[in-house]
């Protein structure tokens, strides 16, 4: 079991946690027991509880284990996943209406990619593309693949700490298409790199209609991404971004014409990028920097600067190392000093 980050008396694992609701749930089942404590009171107990652990993988310390039993593709003393299943337990007790369908979306399977393949192809299915080929396609690449293993626990760790509006690990995974349309581009990119380059196109045509995201299956995405919102974002087929970057919606990293090659942007590690943000060729937004909203970037923009307008300058920079993760994008401060100054 994976030990989680607190006081050494305080260190356990989701999992010790989810049994203790077992045990609790039975009880409150049992009209004998001594401990008669309602469900929604051990609910809470356990809601407590699980925001004290935090798992240290997703921020960089270990790497999840794989299960040495063989296919399953569960992990050993994976802490994101024993959260999730908590999560929906609770919510299958505060929303039993809700109870079949937590149930078929997470507490069937037995690890996180396979919740997330079913989930996923739910969403995108259609007359032709059907759910069962699909969550086939999904589970083989995601159980396989280690690295999207790693990413995707990195990403949903993302969603939860940048985005206030994200309640758990389990509303994110359930109903979040920024981290829908994310997973499925890292399946796609590996069905590209395998050489299955129409079946990728097919998924991303497939996000495009049902998501409002279109990323090309051959970008290259680091892991720790946000996607906030994600509609309206455009990424091309060249573009490259680094780990724990945040992106907004309306985000366009493009091309600059009809030139063939490396074309598009190149994102450092830790960067910002706000709402409707177009950034357009090859050119590089440094580690660390910040773009404000509505900006128009045509030349490369320096680690940890502050880049606004159109098309957008340089107006100072960033007091925190990684912006991404604070998520403070509000320039509009120093960006109208700076055109007075400059009037």
């Amino acid at each position: 079991m994976a030990a989680c980050l607190g006081p050494l008396s305080e260190m356990r694992s989701v999992r010790t946690v989810l049994e203790e609701l077992d045990e609790e749930k039975q009880a409150d089942s049992n009209p004998n027991s001594s401990t008669s404590a309602s469900a929604s009171a051990s609910i809470m107990v356990m809601r407590h509880k699980v925001e004290r652990i935090f798992p240290v993988y997703a921020r960089g310390g270990l790497s999840p284990r794989s299960d040495p039993a063989g296919n399953s593709g569960s992990i050993v003393g994976d802490s994101i996943w024993d959260a999730v299943r908590l999560e929906a337990k609770c919510e299958a007790e505060n929303e039993p209406i809700l109870s079949s369908f937590l149930y078929a979306s997470i507490l069937s399977h037995d690890c996180l990619e396979r919740a997330l393949g079913f989930i996923i192809a739910n969403r995108l299915q259609n007359n032709t593309l059907l759910e069962t080929q699909l969550m086939d396609i999904f589970c083989d690449v995601l159980v396989q693949n280690r690295g999207i293993k790693r990413a995707l626990r990195m990403d949903l760790q993302a969603f939860k700490e940048r985005d206030p509006s994200c309640l758990s690990y389990c509303s994110a995974l359930l109903y979040l298409k920024g981290y829908h349309s994310l997973q499925t581009h890292r399946v796609a990119h590996a069905l590209w790199n395998q050489g299955r380059k129409v079946l990728a196109l097919a998924l991303q045509s497939r996000v495009s209609e049902v998501f409002g995201v279109d990323i090309h299956p051959a970008a290259k995405i680091g892991e720790g991404i946000l996607l906030d919102h994600g509609t309206g974002l455009v990424i091309g087929e060249t573009a490259v971004i680094g780990d724990r970057v945040s992106l907004m919606q309306g985000v366009t990293l493009g091309g600059s014409g009809k030139e063939t090659g490396d074309r598009h942007p190149k994102v450092g590690e830790g960067a910002l990028i706000g709402a409707s943000v177009t950034v357009l060729g090859n050119i590089k937004i440094g580690e660390g920097a910040m773009i404000a909203s509505g900006s128009l970037v045509l030349k490369d923009v320096p680690q940890h600067s502050m880049a606004a307008g159109i098309p957008a300058k340089v107006i100072g920079y960033v007091k925190e190392q990684v912006p991404s993760l604070t998520m403070k994008h509000d320039a509009s401060k120093d960006f109208f000093e700076h055109v007075a100054i400059g009037n």
